[in-house]
């Protein structure tokens, strides 16, 4: 089986008549395959992130002015789905397509998503896909007013959200392909160098996801100013153009890939191990059988037709989902990154930052306004300053004095950091609503649309983008790292899709909160004297909630974590014995 799955899968051209050298490099004829994967993956991420960075601002700008609710709400969803069809794009490539086909295919689909933003941001363009713009709807005196809620037979007439189809089949077709992508191109890098050895593993995927945060940066740092600051249409051209590059790239570098076929999905297998336990009643036991247990009935000692190997490796799959359940609202908190977050700094003040020149006409100022997305890159530059440090100083310290915790144990230290990431985020809205009510606001014109902020500087938000940076170093990478150590090694693809499936709902929870608490009902999030506006709500409620709700399962994690720790090295006795036996 091994030796004719070796002789269909391909292998680079530029290994075919070599010759090893009796010490080879690491990389030695992997390089341009290696460097291909990351680049293609650099300049996809500057086409993502050119997406989710500004499109709070730019659905609030004119001619779409929708409301802050709606705007935070749609990168929400958009990140929902493309973690939601992770696991399906990983089944995908190793059902039927490989890798390759299924990476190249979700390219194109993401280009065409990816179009139809510039012909959005485009007003004749516009006019054709979504019409003319629409109008504001005549308010009641009793919807206008800040003191009272508004009677109970008292409507309150809101505004369509203008371009809402035409936007949201860009953002499904990106997310689509997003998520294809995500659950593809990290094994399929793995795959170039796997051959080498752990060592080559390990520093590829280094690299690889310092490329993931260097497309962040690019993007954060010179598209997002290209949108706020001169124009919409050129800063969605300018990803497009990238990810059309990163499609080429990846293209070209099909003669130096090693492409491995598809060999089944272990997805495949698992429902189909479900589908018959549910359905099938086990054997009594007797002398020669142990008591059955959960999915004990697929095997074929218990009368099903499964080996039992195949059968305990879904049992430690579902072992795990607990662990992915429980980090849900950390998600969910997290996601608030690219929306609320940024909807709250749109309403502070952000500086303009001047530059004076000398030239022989005489000196000139350059004055230039501070991206409001720009904050977001504390996250990306932070983990790249931190993972370093954390993996050559701080974890060898600790691994020497036999305190370095388990995964568990940092998935909690991350879910405690995001917690006060709200909290920071909840003090801070208190007190741009407090500085609001004393001193009025300010007009902060952004684009082409007036913001009425706080006379707050936006530099009061670094602290909870810090403490979200500092949650996903423990509590990202953590989970990574479980997903791989917790899995049989045939099931470690099908975890990693469950592992982003579940981070999906975690954007999904986020948005189902904000429609909640947008209820006239609860009022924190309504606001009809201004559509873009959030003077009038109360955000920091719901930012206050989110830290609740993470406080919470917190402490259920804990005591989760605690009872999975005390019964691993019983799961791994048990699997030593079971090795021997065979």
């Amino acid at each position: 089986m091994a030796n004719n799955r070796d002789a269909i899968e391909s292998t680079p051209l530029l290994d075919s008549e070599t010759v090893k050298a009796p010490t080879p490099s690491l990389f030695q004829g992997r390089r341009l395959a290696c460097a291909a994967v990351l680049l293609a993956e650099s300049l996809e991420r500057v086409a993502f992130y050119g997406i989710t960075s500004n499109l709070v601002l730019f659905l609030n700008s004119s001619p779409f002015y929708w409301e802050g609710t709606s705007a935070s709400q749609a990168p929400l969803l958009f990140m929902g789905v493309t973690y939601l069809i992770s696991p399906f794009g990983g089944w995908l490539a190793d059902a039927y397509l490989g890798k390759f086909m299924t990476i190249a295919s979700s390219l194109v689909l993401y280009f065409l998503g990816m179009l139809l933003f510039p012909f959005i941001a485009n007003g004749d363009s516009r006019t054709h896909l979504c019409g003319e713009e629409m109008a504001f709807p005549v308010q009641p005196a009793e919807c206008m007013s800040t003191n009272s809620t508004p009677p109970t037979n008292v409507t309150c007439p809101t505004r369509p959200a203008y371009c809402g189809p035409a936007i949201y089949s860009g953002l499904v077709l990106i997310a689509l392909g997003v998520g294809t992508v995500k659950s593809n191109i990290t094994p399929f890098g793995a795959d170039q160098v796997k051959d080498r050895g752990p060592e080559a593993t390990r520093r590829f995927f280094n690299w690889f996801y310092w490329c993931i945060n260097l497309g962040a940066i690019l993007s954060l740092g010179g598209v997002a100013y290209i949108q706020q600051n001169l124009s919409f249409e050129l800063g969605y051209i300018i990803p497009a153009a990238c990810l059309g590059v990163s499609f080429l790239v990846f293209l070209v570098g099909k003669a130096v890939f090693i492409n491995k076929p598809a060999d089944g999905s272990a997805f495949s297998d698992m429902f189909k191990i479900l589908g018959f336990a549910c359905c099938t009643k086990p054997k009594e036991p007797n002398l020669l059988r142990p008591k059955p247990m959960m999915l004990d009935s697929a095997k074929v000692t218990y009368g099903g037709r499964f080996p039992e190997e195949k059968v305990d490796e879904v049992k430690s799959l579902l072992k795990v989902l607990p662990v992915f359940l429980a980090l849900i609202p950390y998600w969910t908190v997290y996601f608030q990154m690219q929306t609320t977050y940024v909807l709250q700094s749109l309403h502070l003040r952000i500086p303009d930052i001047s530059l004076s020149t000398n030239t022989s006409a005489g000196s000139a100022q350059i004055t230039f306004r501070f991206p409001a997305a720009w904050l977001t890159m504390f996250d990306a530059v932070l983990i790249l300053m931190l993972i370093p440090l954390k993996d050559k100083v701080v974890d060898p310290i600790l691994k020497r004095r036999g305190l370095l915790p388990s995964s568990l144990k940092r998935i909690a230290v991350g879910m405690f950091f995001v917690m006060w990431s709200a909290v920071a985020a909840g003090i801070l809205e208190t007190k741009r609503l407090e500085v609001i009510k004393s001193n009025g606001t300010i007009d902060q014109v952004l684009g082409d649309v007036t913001y009425y902020a706080a006379d707050l500087p936006i530099w009061w938000q670094i602290p909870q983008y810090v403490l979200i940076g500092i949650s996903e170093i423990f509590a990202s990478i953590a989970g990574l790292e479980f997903a791989y150590s917790a899995s049989p090694r045939s099931m470690q693809s099908a975890i990693m899709g469950l592992f982003f499936f579940f981070s999906g709902i975690g954007s999904f929870v986020g948005l189902g909160l904000l429609a909640i608490v947008s209820l006239p009902q609860i009022g924190w999030m309504s606001s009809h004297k201004d559509f873009g506006n959030i003077n009038d709500c109360s955000l920091h409620y719901y930012f206050f909630l989110l830290a609740g709700i993470q406080g919470v399962t917190l402490l259920l994690f804990l005591i989760v974590s605690v009872k999975y720790d005390k019964q691993k090295p019983s799961r791994t006795g048990s699997q030593r014995q079971r090795l021997a036996s065979s």
